[in-house]
C-alpha cells in the first residue's frame, strides 16, 4: 500500500495491519489444488464477518501468508484463532483426505507481526519530542 489508508469504527479512526503466517500440522504440504482454492474463498469469507480486510495473501502448499486490515478491539490471537478454526473446520468436512492424513489441520503455532506507515524509531522521535513542541 503506497499511501496511508484509514478505516473507522464507532470510537476511533485506526489503521492497523497483521501479517500472520501459520502451517499444516507437521507442515505437511496439503495446501494445493481445490483445498488451497476453498482455503482462499474460506480466509475472505472470515475475514468480512470479522469486519476485517484481505490486504495480501498466498498458500504454498505446507504454510499460508495473510496480511489483513484488523480493528483495535481485538487481540490478534483472536483472529489468527478465528480464521485457523473456521477455515480447519470446514476444509477436513469438505475433503476426507485431510481427516486421514492429520489428527487436526492446523499446527498451534503461528506468526503475527504488526505493520504500519510509520517505524518504531519514527515514533519514539515524535515522543521524545513532544515537550518542545509548543
Amino acid at each position: 500500500m503506497s499511501e496511508a489508508r484509514y478505516r473507522k469504527n464507532a470510537g476511533c479512526i485506526y489503521n492497523l495491519h497483521l501479517h500472520f503466517v501459520w502451517c499444516p500440522k507437521y507442515r505437511k504440504k496439503v495446501l494445493q489444488g481445490k483445498v488451497a482454492e476453498r482455503l482462499k474463498e474460506l480466509l475472505h469469507e472470515k475475514a468480512a464477518a470479522l469486519n476485517t480486510e484481505v490486504e495480501g495473501l498466498e498458500i504454498m502448499p505446507d504454510h499460508v501468508h495473510l496480511f489483513v486490515s484488523v480493528p483495535p478491539t481485538d487481540a490478534p490471537q483472536y483472529f489468527a484463532n478465528q480464521f485457523k478454526g473456521y477455515t480447519s473446520r470446514v476444509l477436513r468436512r469438505e475433503f476426507s483426505h485431510l481427516r486421514t492424513t492429520l489428527p487436526c489441520l492446523w499446527s498451534r503455532s503461528y506468526y503475527v507481526g504488526a505493520a504500519g506507515h510509520v517505524s518504531a524509531e519514527t515514533i519514539q522521535k515524535y515522543i521524545e519530542t513532544q515537550k518542545t513542541r509548543s
